[in-house]
């Protein structure tokens, strides 16, 4: 069994997929013809996730979807997740994200009991998630006509490095997106005029009470000048309105 830890390594990095012990386990039966134990392939496995630890590899062995798969580190995840983005120009519609997240988080479940949820028909949606091999049909329900069930597939689990579905983060965690209206202040550009706001005339006078009442000494004595102010304002209309009415009695007289 030389080079067994090699082996398995090289399996492990050539699988798409995470590949499970067993899946090891009859390969290299058929290769080799070892009737290797579990404990043996385990043994290797954790010699060598110590190995890629080591801060000079860039990926690590992890567990997910019941088997072992070589993923890339979380500190190189911004230089990746700009490569992905480039390359995969196809992405899922809305209405497949929405039948996706609904089978996540309540599988195994019947189409009728996704287009309650939704509303709408899942036939399209469920068609290209089958395409795509990230759901797959679990079974059929006890239910009146047998309906199909449908669940995630190990495709899924390992596209989102899952062991499984109890790993989904909780409804309760997630925060949605609060949307903002406007500019704020801190953003606007220094020569963009800032608004203004125009005052109606009661609120200015409720300004000006609040001012005179809160003022003393100073304060009374141009709360009283205004009054004053206010005063000869309406002596001037009433006078204004005498001669007009007077001019009116002297052309009907004459």
């Amino acid at each position: 069994m030389e080079l067994l830890k090699q082996n398995i390594e090289a399996l492990i990095f050539a699988s798409e997929n995470s590949i499970s012990v067993d899946e090891i386990q009859s390969c290299l039966k058929t290769v080799y013809g070892w009737e290797l134990d579990v404990k043996d392939i385990r043994g290797c496995i954790d010699e060598l996730k110590e190995k890629y630890i080591s801060p000079d590899f860039s990926f690590e062995l992890n567990e997910i979807a019941n088997g072992f798969r070589f993923l890339s580190k979380p500190d190189y995840f911004s230089a990746i997740q700009v490569f992905i983005q480039q390359k995969n120009k196809k992405r899922l519609s809305t209405a497949a994200l929405e039948t996706l997240s609904i089978i996540a988080y309540r599988q195994p479940i019947s189409k009728a009991e996704l287009e309650q949820v939704r509303g709408v028909s899942c036939d399209y949606s469920i068609q290209k998630l089958l395409e795509k091999e990230l759901v797959e049909i679990t079974g059929k329900s006890d239910a009146p006509g047998k309906p199909i069930l449908y669940g995630t597939s190990k495709i899924f689990m390992d596209y989102f490095g899952l062991k499984d579905p109890k790993d989904l983060p909780k409804l309760k965690d997630l925060q949605p997106i609060e949307n903002v209206i406007g500019t704020s202040l801190e953003t606007m550009d220094a020569d963009e005029p800032l608004p203004i706001t125009i005052k109606s005339e009661s609120e200015g006078e409720g300004e000006g009470e609040g001012e005179s009442g809160s003022g003393s000494g100073s304060g009374d004595n141009e709360m009283g000048s205004e009054n004053e102010h206010h005063g000869e304002v309406i002596d001037m209309t009433e006078n204004r309105s005498e001669e007009e009415s007077s001019e009116e009695e002297n052309k009907s007289g004459e």
